[in-house]
């Protein structure tokens, strides 16, 4: 059985699977400080200062906190400020990979559209071109 599951292990789909799943997560790493740390704070400056992890309206008449952590103490809330961050994180994510898989499939189309190169002479015709040669210069 063990010998079954490392052969499955290290199929090249389950490899190549792997690898994408950890720089996939990197990825999201980076891209979710890229939304929080830069564009995010651009977004509220240019809002007039407005930080955006702090939206929320309270559900409960006992939140009366203007901070978000301090609301959830609190009681209920609707923290719609982190949706907008994580709707942001998520369209910048989508994109990439749209523009990534769109230069992939051209290359392939590339690829596909370049002629292959022609095969070589086989032994036969080599000997038979030769033939004609000598015959053109007799």
């Amino acid at each position: 059985m063990l010998k079954e599951f490392r052969e499955f292990a290290m199929k090249g789909n389950v490899v190549d699977l792997a690898v994408g799943i950890v720089i996939g997560a990197a990825f999201g790493a980076i891209v979710t400080s890229l939304v929080a740390d830069i564009i995010m704070p651009i977004i509220g400056a240019a809002a007039g200062g407005l930080d955006f992890s702090n939206y929320f309206v309270p559900l409960a008449k006992s939140v009366t906190a203007t901070n978000l952590a301090d609301a959830k103490k609190q009681g209920a809330v609707l923290a719609y400020g982190n949706f907008v961050t994580l709707t942001l994180n998520f369209l910048i994510i989508a994109f990439v990979l749209f523009v990534v898989i769109r230069l992939m499939n051209q290359l392939k189309r590339n690829e596909a559209a370049a002629p292959p190169a022609p095969p070589k002479p086989t032994r036969s015709e080599e000997l038979l071109t030769e033939i004609r040669d000598l015959l053109k210069k007799a």
